[in-house]
C-alpha cells in the first residue's frame, strides 16, 4: 500500500468544492434526541404562574405587586421572540479560511417531540447560512461532504454569529495489482468504514466509491475496502485523515483477471453454450457463467473449473497468481 499526505488547506477545499456533488452526496443527520444533546444546552426558563389573588394568605398589595411583575415578564418574553440576525460559518480547520461552498446547515430546538428527537427549526444550503432565529437555545449540524460536526448555539437579542470548525481532511483511493500493473476502473470499488476491530465495531461511511474519488471526513483513523472484481480478490487497510490534509492512497491485490474457453484443440476456436463452474482447492464453488468466453477476477490460488457442454463435462486445474491478466484452455475433442 502506498500512502500519500498533501498538505493545503485552502487547495483542498477549491480542491473538494466542485467534487464535492460528483463524488457523495451530503449526509442527512438525524437530529439528536433529548437525552442525547450536548453538554450545554438549556431549556429556556418557564413564565411563571400568575399568583391567585384571592387565596388564602395573599394580600391585595402582594398581589398587585406579582400581578405587575408577571406582566413585565410577559412583555420580556414577548420582546424575547423577534427573530434575532444569525450567521453561521464553517472552517476545515482552526487557523483555516471559511468554506466557500458545498455546506449544509440544520438548526434544532432544544425541545423534543413526540418521538424523542429534536425539532428541526431551519436548514440552509449556503456555505454561510445568514439566518433569523427567537432567542433562545439551540443545537447547530454542520456537514461538508462526508465531515459533519455538531454544537450548541445561544440566540441573544442582536447580531449572532457563530464559526464551527469540522477538523476534516480527505481521502483519495486506488488500487492496482502487485507490481504495480493498472485495474481497469469499472473493475474497482471502495467502501469506506469507521475504525474497529470487528466488522460488528464498524460502521459504513461510503460504499461503491470509484477509484481517484476524493471524499472528505472528519479527520480520524478508517478501515477502507477494496474490491477487484466481484468474486474473491478484497484487499483492506486502515488508513489515517489528517485536519486539511489530503490522503493519497494506493492498495495492491494478489489477484488477476482470468478468462475461460472450452477448445478442440490449443489455441482453438471457443465453443459457445458452455456452463462455467469455478471451485476453490477446498470445493467452494466461487464463479459459475454460461458462455463462450467468461471472464472474472480472482486472488492467488489453485482452483478447479468445470466446462459441461450437454451430458459432457470436461475439467481443469489451473493456479492464478498476481499478474496481467491470463486465459485458461480447457481441451476436449468435437466431432
Amino acid at each position: 500500500m502506498k500512502l500519500r499526505h498533501w498538505i493545503g488547506i485552502l487547495g483542498i477545499a477549491a480542491m473538494l468544492a466542485p467534487m464535492l456533488a460528483i463524488a457523495q452526496d451530503a449526509p442527512v443527520p438525524l437530529p439528536r434526541r433529548a437525552d442525547r444533546m450536548p453538554q450545554g444546552v438549556e431549556q429556556l426558563p418557564q413564565t411563571p404562574a400568575a399568583p391567585d389573588a384571592a387565596g388564602a394568605g395573599v394580600d391585595l398589595k402582594t398581589a398587585l405587586a406579582a400581578t405587575a411583575a408577571l406582566k413585565a415578564t410577559e412583555t420580556v418574553a414577548a420582546v424575547n421572540t423577534t427573530p434575532q440576525p444569525v450567521t453561521l460559518m464553517a472552517k476545515i480547520t482552526d487557523d483555516g479560511t471559511t468554506l466557500p461552498d458545498g455546506v449544509t446547515w440544520r438548526v434544532f430546538e432544544t425541545r423534543a417531540n413526540a418521538a424523542g428527537d429534536l425539532v428541526l427549526a431551519q436548514k440552509s444550503d449556503d456555505a454561510t447560512a445568514h439566518l433569523k432565529l427567537p432567542p433562545g437555545n439551540y443545537v447547530v449540524h454542520v456537514a461538508y461532504g462526508r465531515a459533519q460536526t455538531t454544537d450548541t448555539l445561544t440566540v441573544a437579542e442582536g447580531d449572532n454569529t457563530k464559526s464551527m470548525v469540522l477538523d476534516a481532511g480527505a481521502m483519495r483511493l486506488n488500487a492496482a495489482v502487485t507490481g504495480d500493473i493498472a485495474i481497469p476502473i469499472n473493475l474497482l470499488r471502495f467502501d469506506i468504514y469507521t475504525a474497529g476491530s470487528t466488522e460488528a465495531d464498524r460502521t459504513l461511511v461510503a460504499q461503491n466509491l470509484s477509484p481517484n474519488d476524493i471524499v472528505t471526513l472528519n479527520a480520524g483513523t478508517y478501515h477502507i475496502i477494496s474490491y477487484f472484481g466481484d468474486v474473491n480478490a478484497v484487499v483492506r487497510a486502515d488508513l489515517r485523515v489528517e485536519p486539511g490534509q489530503l490522503t493519497d492512497a494506493t492498495l495492491y491485490h494478489k489477484a488477476a483477471q482470468v478468462s475461460f474457453k472450452l477448445v478442440s484443440e490449443p489455441g482453438g476456436e471457443a465453443i459457445a453454450d458452455i456452463d462455467w463452474t469455478v471451485k476453490t482447492a477446498d470445493g467452494q464453488t466461487v464463479f459459475s457463467n454460461i458462455g463462450a468466453f467468461p471472464s472474472t477476477v480472482l486472488s492467488e490460488g489453485d482452483y478447479l473449473v468445470f466446462a459441461k457442454r450437454g451430458e459432457q463435462v470436461y475439467n481443469r486445474e489451473f493456479q492464478v497468481q498476481a499478474g496481467a491478466a491470463k486465459e485458461i484452455e480447457v481441451l476436449t475433442t468435437v466431432y
